[in-house]
């Protein structure tokens, strides 16, 4: 049995009186690439915060999360390891978090923090190993020429880049996406999708993706995880997923998941990833 990246046990949050998570169980294995799908407020951001440690679930529950397989939290109490886990843990947000003023190139060393003395990155002398490592990220990604620009002249779709450049360089053995493409045009987000399917094959970095379109789940994530209202009600194969399945599980939420683009194979994609054979009917219907 292949060994889990991550597992969540009966994860429960509670945000004043409203649950957020309502024990969410979740198994996901080294070297997958999923998507987390949900409409607005199923839990989808929550959940990832959690697998980071950003925010910890309800005190005196029986919560449990293990990333690599170690405890990441209990009972709503973080590992005295937490630290020393989040270096294995790159987290992508919506809206970047990088330093703009700083250069993207300062801005994906960011990623080398963790293995590098207190000295160095206080006076931002990186080693000549962490700069060529950095430069091949940015490389990889196709905005190498953008190196030592102010961060805050960069386009969205380029500063997604940028955080994918990031956790490469962190060497990070799970990625967290959290909504990486829904502030972006359909190329940038073709494009920063297409960079976390090659992280993942690459590396075999596991990565975890949220989305609420459901053409780029069908693309790019053999597996998909759907949330609503803090719930899990599918975990399967992306292509079992149908349109009448959506509907059933998300009601008028649904409008949101395939909007009047959403059914369609993003453009440039020439063939169906394996395991999208529920395209072709979602496409006709």
């Amino acid at each position: 049995m292949a060994e889990l990246a991550i597992e969540v046990k009966g994860l429960r949050k509670h945000f004043g009186g409203k649950a957020a998570l309502r024990g969410v169980d979740l198994r996901v294995q080294r070297g997958e690439m999923v998507a987390l799908l949900g409409a607005s407020g199923s839990g989808k951001s929550t959940l990832l915060r959690h697998l980071c440690g950003l925010h910890r679930g309800d005190a005196g529950s029986q919560s449990e999360v293990r990333v690599q397989g170690r405890a990441l939290q209990q009972g709503g109490r973080l590992s005295p390891e937490v630290r020393a886990l989040r270096a294995d843990i790159a987290t992508i947000f919506q809206q970047f978090n990088l330093v703009e003023r700083l250069p993207v190139m300062t801005n994906v060393l960011a990623g080398a923090l963790h293995r590098l003395p207190m000295w160095r990155t206080l006076l931002r002398r990186f080693p000549a190993a962490e700069l060529a490592r950095a430069h091949e990220a940015l490389q990889h990604v196709g905005i190498e020429a953008c190196a030592w620009q102010r961060a805050s002249t960069l386009s969205g779709g380029q500063q997604q880049r940028a955080a994918i450049s990031r956790a490469m360089v962190q060497g990070a053995k799970v990625v967290l996406a959290d909504e990486p493409i829904a502030s972006l045009d359909p190329s940038s987000s073709r494009r920063v999708m297409e960079l976390l399917a090659s992280v993942n094959r690459s590396s075999g970095a596991t990565v975890l993706v949220s989305l609420h379109q459901v053409d780029y789940a069908f693309a790019y994530c053999p597996r998909t995880v759907a949330l609503r209202a803090g719930e899990v009600v599918f975990d399967g194969p992306t292509h079992e997923l149908t349109l009448d399945r959506l509907q059933a599980l998300y009601g008028a939420q649904a409008d949101e998941l395939f909007p009047e683009m959403a059914l369609r194979r993003p453009a440039g994609r020439t063939e169906a990833p394996a395991g999208s054979a529920a395209l072709p009917l979602m496409q006709a219907a």
